[in-house]
């Protein structure tokens, strides 16, 4: 099912009907997608979440073919994030402006595959806005949200992961994924996210294997210091099947590396308070919200964070 205009905007009036403070967006600062997924160590399952999301051949192609990530690394993540921050944590308003922008941008997003790849046989037709892909993408971020917390230590309370997860549904309706392939609880997620890892509607096709080794500085021939980083972390959160997939260097030592930067990283951050570790769209609407304006801080942790893509690609 390919998600049409009109569907987009039936699932956004009943997203405004669920919404009771449109000033706070579709979440707000007492939700747990704020808490858990507000601060600047969600970045850290950034290589984890585009290889999942590359591990489906639709959206590799999709990709492929018609984004211009590579001749534009950094145009191309501040327009990605901007929109996904609007949608996030901006006023009901700018999340739904956001929403349709994306829609029509996915819209000209369509063709077909060149290769037989896992179950997808070459020539099987792609689209962006197709409800399936945009599902896997949606719960890939979900996840992989949750993916960082557990590694640095998060307690969760009762209830919580099924808060989120139901929260979280509000953001797929921005991209008008019909409700009946929405989790109701995380158990229900994880469900979903199991029987797709384990299936061949996941494979790593050439074009995402390609576009694999340029976001994590393999393509040249020295791998940035960054590159090595985010590719070390992507290794650790994938499942081994898809690792080995993307051919991605991971070894004993790196896994003990990794498992000892998380739990000195996880004691920091029960530590350190939330405003200095806040991304700074949520710094931004909490300020917002507070009535105070924009922070300059902010503006320059955003600026580095865009150029900090520069020197994992090695671009």
């Amino acid at each position: 099912m390919v998600v049409s205009r009109d569907d987009l905007e039936a699932a956004l009036a009943a997203l405004v009907a669920e919404v009771s403070d449109p000033c706070a967006g579709i979440h707000g600062p007492h939700s747990a997608s704020w808490r858990l997924a507000g601060d600047l160590g969600v970045f850290l399952g950034g290589g984890r979440a585009a290889l999942l999301q590359l591990a489906h051949p639709m959206v590799a192609y999709a990709v492929d073919h018609h984004s211009r990530a590579r001749s534009d690394v950094i145009g191309r993540f501040q327009r990605t994030f901007r929109h996904v921050f609007a949608m996030a944590y901006g006023e009901l308003d700018d999340a739904i402006a956001a929403a349709r922008r994306v829609h029509a941008i996915h819209a000209r997003v369509h063709g077909e595959t060149t290769d037989t790849v896992g179950a997808w046989p070459a020539g099987t037709r792609y689209h962006a806005n197709d409800a399936d892909a945009l599902r896997w993408v949606h719960a890939t971020l979900t996840d992989t949200v949750i993916a960082v917390r557990v590694r640095l230590g998060y307690r969760f309370a009762p209830g919580e992961l099924d808060g989120y997860a139901l929260e979280m549904n509000r953001f797929a309706m921005l991209f008008g994924i019909p409700r009946e392939l929405l989790p109701r609880t995380w158990a229900e997620h994880e469900d979903y996210m199991s029987s797709m890892l384990a299936s061949d509607r996941l494979a790593v096709a050439p074009v995402a294997l390609e576009m694999s080794r340029f976001l994590l500085g393999r393509g040249g021939s020295t791998q940035p210091p960054l590159g090595r980083v985010a590719e070390v972390l992507a290794a650790a959160m994938l499942p081994p099947r898809l690792r080995c997939g993307f051919e991605l260097t991971y070894s004993r030592v790196d896994h003990m590396l990794v498992d000892a930067a998380f739990a000195t990283l996880g004691r920091l951050y029960e530590r350190m308070p939330r405003r200095l570790v806040a991304i700074p769209a949520h710094s931004e609407a909490t300020r917002r919200l507070a009535g105070k304006p924009p922070s300059e801080v902010a503006a320059w942790t955003e600026r580095t964070l865009f150029g900090l893509s520069r020197h994992v690609t090695g671009d």
